[in-house]
This record gives structure tokens, C-alpha cells and sequence, in this order.
């Protein structure tokens, strides 16, 4: 599948058709469970915690009250600063899973900007490149090059990926292990791929939402940064406090090559 870039919304009906049918399928079989995936819950992450551990971030702790974790993929793009400034005025932090081809090169200062005001910076590989269908050498290549890149921008190397389309294998698990890393995937998807509607992007999620929910969208759609404000504000009316995918874990913590969702 191509990179997942702004020129998606503009290619044609015929292009999100296709991508619609590969991303549903992809995503039915990592949200289903099928075959030998096995994913660890947040709330069984803080259960591996020391009963005497502490939550890691500040008063925030997600055995006490309901969390749920906003995620972002395929970013840094042209709404990512508008979201930015929605985050910031509704004091919410997220995690954003990042592109490096044509988006951490070309959005430098908004990685920046990320890692400054609170979100947790991770990976979405280089250039998008279905991993189970790579070999390891290839594998390492979309994981190490956007690790540095982030590094070099923030400072701190990532140690959370999520792999394109939620596809990965115990090899991928077996090399994000050599490299340190966790895989995140999700609970809570508005397919906002198939869809400008903000209100529908909205219903979607909220007809989904329960308490340590990961919440997918992608800030290079149209319709997704416009329905942000309306899914937080419908949230926190419900009593939902939001966290990054390391808050929600805390105070247990990702560990490499494990998978959480």
C-alpha cells in the first residue's frame, strides 16, 4: 500500500475505494485477535506493577479513574498544527505515531512541537511499508530511520511503534525486541479513512469508547481534526480523563516486543 500522505484525499474515488477494502480487511484481522496475535491490555500492564508502584505521570493514575488515550497516525501533516492547538486549549495530551518519508522530513518543527508540549512521540515505520511482507534487514530499515530522525528533533528515541495497517508477526515482534521498542495498536477505530464527516468521525468514536480505550484517527484526513474537540468535550462530560498510551500503562510499563491494545 502507498504511503499514507495528504495526496490520498485528492487521487480519486477509486483510490480510497481500494485503500478503504485493504485497510478493512487489515484491520478486521489485528482487531479480531485472529491467528497467534497476543495482546496485553492496559489495565493487565498496571497489574504487572508492584501493588506499592506509584503512577508515573503526575496525579494521573489510571487504576483510580477511567483513562482513555487519543492516537494519532501517519503525521506529522498540513492540520497537525491546527490539532496541536486543540490539544493544547482543551489540555489534553496524545500520542502521535509517526510517518518519517514525506512527513517527520518535511514537518520538522511540529515533531518538535509535539515532543515540547506534553505528547508522547512514537513510530508508524519510514515510508508505510506492510512489515509482515519484509524481510528483517527491510525491517529494521522502516524502524530505525524514524527512531533517529525523532531522536535527533526531541531528543529521546521512541519506544513505542505502530506497525502500518496493525499487521505484524513474531518476526517483527522478535526485531521491535531487539530494538527496544513496544507495538501499540487499538481499541477504538472511527475509520476516518473512509470519511470527511466530521459528526460521523465523532459517533463513531463515541459509540465505541469505553474505559482504557486507544483511539485511532489520523490528523492527514479533512474530516478528523474538526471532529476532535467534540469527541473530547463528549468525553470528559462522561467522566474520562486522557492520557498518553505510557500514562494509560502506568504504573507498569511497555515492555519491548510485547503488544498492547
Amino acid at each position: 500500500m502507498p504511503t499514507l500522505t495528504r495526496k490520498m484525499n485528492k487521487t480519486g474515488a477509486g483510490f480510497r475505494a481500494a485503500l478503504m477494502s485493504v485497510a478493512a480487511a487489515s484491520l478486521a484481522l489485528s482487531l479480531t485477535g485472529c491467528g497467534s496475535l497476543d495482546t496485553t491490555a492496559p489495565s493487565a500492564a498496571r497489574a504487572k506493577a508492584p501493588a506499592t508502584a506509584q503512577a508515573r505521570f503526575g496525579t494521573v493514575d489510571c487504576r483510580e479513574v477511567k483513562c482513555v488515550a487519543l492516537t494519532f497516525d501517519a503525521g506529522p501533516s498540513e492540520h497537525s498544527a491546527e490539532l496541536l492547538d486543540i490539544l493544547k486549549e482543551k489540555k489534553v495530551p496524545a500520542t502521535f505515531f509517526l510517518l518519517g518519508k514525506r512527513h517527520i522530513e518535511k514537518y520538522p518543527e511540529l515533531v518538535k512541537r509535539m515532543a515540547d508540549e506534553g505528547h508522547e512521540v512514537a513510530s508508524h515505520t519510514w515510508s508505510h511499508k506492510i512489515l509482515t511482507q519484509l524481510g528483517p534487514d527491510q525491517i529494521r530499515e522502516e524502524l530505525k530511520r524514524p527512531n533517529a530522525a525523532i531522536e535527533r528533533l526531541t531528543g529521546r528515541r521512541p519506544t513505542l511503534m505502530r506497525p502500518p495497517q496493525g499487521r505484524t508477526n513474531d518476526l517483527v515482534h522478535g526485531i521491535c525486541r531487539e530494538l527496544g521498542m513496544s507495538e501499540v495498536l487499538w481499541s477504538v477505530t472511527a475509520k476516518d479513512y473512509t470519511t470527511d464527516d466530521s459528526a460521523l468521525i465523532r459517533k463513531r468514536v463515541l459509540n465505541q469508547v469505553s474505559r482504557d480505550g486507544v483511539i485511532l484517527l489520523h490528523d492527514i484526513y479533512d474530516g478528523t481534526v474538526p471532529a476532535v474537540p467534540g469527541i473530547i468535550d463528549a468525553l470528559k462530560a462522561r467522566g474520562y480523563v486522557f492520557v498518553t498510551v505510557p500514562q494509560l500503562l502506568a504504573p507498569g510499563k511497555a515492555e519491548p516486543g510485547e503488544v498492547y491494545r
